[in-house]
């Protein structure tokens, strides 16, 4: 039963050395990052500071082809922010959708319905029909979009006066509005935060409407709140040709325009665009934005590219107007407003708008994740500089050593031999868990390190449950061979017995938990299966090659 053939040897050593030699890299990495960045006071961080510098990024793209193991923010140190939407942006949104929705549905009933007199006001939509004999068609074409989905009621339709239709949002609308609105902000934060290049960051939801973010390992949370605050939300829009500047100047929009203000860095900075509210193009049909250089001008651009549909539209929209102007906005803001000199076909177009290399690949890359659904504001900024993780990894660092030299004095000293199998495997035990840590991309956070040394107790404790169990054998007179199949047998149930549960607890933990519970949860249940490998098939094999090698007649254990 102790026998272990040839082929299960060599299997075991090859797995073995190879998720050990996997732990290589992170333990090197550890004991030559003296370079750490200095962690950096918000209060010190200008706008001016470099952005996501590409050099780091490369640095990182070439540091990923070896496995190594993440370190948390509680560790590396990095950015944490808080975000925050204003449920008042999303009423406000729905109400501007709303009105999108009614006069593409009232102008594409047969025979059209004609209506006017448009208001938002009071957090309601309301209009005036022509005729008072539309009012029951108007009823039955706008009734299908006041249901949401699962057939939940989102809005109240009301008449007035006899020809004044009023649309009222309902609680469980807006509630589900907000919801979804914040579902839709946390993946496009995670898309912009994973378009960094960034390792293991933490995006929770907390609360209705807030979202907490976390990235390790990145010093400045000035650029970071730069680019997850910007919505995204690209329009093309034709200008106002007929609008007069002095009404403009004066936020006066002609019926059927409105005015927009210029982006602050532009050259135009401080001046106001009427556009046309109805005809123009959103961003939402882009598949790709990546910044780049102009060759005619050698200024920073970002080049847009839209699907099929979007560069339908946009083509259709600048060969009907060529010769007219038509105004980019970014955010509520007006970036330029060029020409269209010619019909701009194939689907793709150029932003341009006094860029640094930065920003423009900041704008790129927030375009390409897709807009914001809820503009969301910072309300809370921090640096988490690596000095904590450093002195807890230090401290770990001793305390392993320490307590891992008394540990095999003690182990040596009281199971001669089989200690020393013991203790071999735990030092197997702590690389192997490293290895798989770092082929897994997984992240060790503080918390981690207490279940890293938790494990590694566990991995103790097995081996004295066997070793004891050895001893208990030659005790009843059991020859040598049969009390270690004994003792290995006896001690496997209670070993299986005692991690199995503590694994299904580390399983639930990972499951619900968030941030560093996740973490310690990785390290326990990562630990808790090396321990057993390394306590019940290591040791058994190296047992079985010694008794069969010297079939002694009694052993010191």
């Amino acid at each position: 039963m102790l026998d272990t053939p040839l082929w299960k040897k060599i299997s075991l050593w090859i797995f073995t050395l190879a998720l050990a030699a996997a732990a290589i890299p992170s333990l090197v990495a550890s004991f030559t990052s003296s370079d750490e960045p200095a962690p950096v006071a918000a209060d010190d961080v200008t706008a001016e500071a470099p952005a996501f510098p590409e050099t780091d990024r490369g640095e990182d793209e070439e540091e990923s082809s070896l496995p190594r193991i993440n370190l948390g923010l509680d560790l590396a140190g990095g950015s944490h922010l808080l975000l925050e939407a204003n449920p008042a942006d999303v009423a406000s949104q729905r109400l501007e959708n709303m009105e999108e929705a009614v006069e593409s549905a009232l102008r594409q009933a047969v025979p059209e319905i004609d209506f006017g007199d448009t208001s938002r006001s009071d957090g309601q939509l309301s209009f005036i029909l022509d005729s008072v004999a539309d009012i029951d068609r108007a009823r039955a074409v706008l009734e299908p979009i006041m249901m949401g989905d699962g057939l939940r009621r989102e809005w109240d339709m009301s008449v007035v006066d006899g020809q004044r239709i009023v649309l009222t949002p309902t609680d469980a609308g807006q509630a589900t509005a907000l919801n979804s609105a914040m579902e839709g902000a946390v993946e496009v934060v995670r898309r912009r935060i994973d378009l960094l290049g960034t390792r293991e960051p933490t995006i929770i939801r907390q609360g209705e409407n807030r979202i907490v973010v976390q990235v390790p390992g990145l010093q400045d949370p000035v650029a970071l709140k730069r680019l997850l605050g910007e919505t995204a939300e690209l329009e093309f829009k034709l200008v106002d040709q007929q609008a007069l500047p002095t009404n403009t100047a004066a936020g006066v929009a002609n019926p059927g325009s409105q005015i927009y203000p210029y982006a602050p860095e532009t050259a135009f900075a401080g001046q106001f665009e009427a556009v046309k509210r109805l005809g123009g193009i959103r961003g939402d049909s882009l598949i790709n934005a990546r910044a780049g250089v102009d060759p005619q001008t050698n200024e920073n651009v970002v080049n847009i590219q839209f699907d099929q549909q979007g560069g339908q539209k946009f083509a259709q929209l600048s060969t009907e107007n060529v010769g007219e102007r038509f105004a980019i906005i970014l955010d509520g803001e007006v970036i330029s407003a060029p020409f269209f000199n010619e019909p701009i076909l194939g689907g793709s177009a150029q932003i341009s708008g006094a860029f640094t290399p930065e920003t423009a690949n900041e704008l790129a890359i927030s375009l390409q994740s897709g807009a914001l659904p809820v503009p969301l504001t910072v309300v809370e900024e921090r640096t988490v500089g690596p000095d904590l993780g450093a002195e807890s990894i230090r401290s770990g660092l001793i305390a392993m050593l320490i307590g891992s030299i008394a540990v095999i004095a003690l182990m040596v000293a009281t199971y001669g031999r089989f200690g020393v199998y013991a203790t071999i495997a735990l030092v197997f035990n702590v690389l192997i868990l490293l290895g798989l840590m770092a082929i897994g991309n997984f992240t060790l956070t503080l918390p981690g390190i207490a279940g890293f040394v938790l494990t590694v107790g566990a991995a103790v404790d097995a081996n004295v449950l066997i070793n004891e169990r050895i001893r208990e054998e030659r005790k009843r007179g059991r020859k040598v061979v049969t009390a270690v199949e004994n003792g290995y047998k006896e001690a496997s149930r209670a070993i299986y017995d005692a991690n199995v549960t503590n694994f299904i607890a580390g399983v639930l933990l990972f499951w619900f938990g968030s941030g560093p519970i996740r973490g310690f949860a990785v390290v326990l249940v990562i630990g808790l299966a090396t321990s057993v490998f390394t306590a019940l098939t290591l040791t058994k094999m190296w047992v079985s090659g010694y008794l069969a090698a010297k079939r002694p007649k009694d052993i010191t254990i």
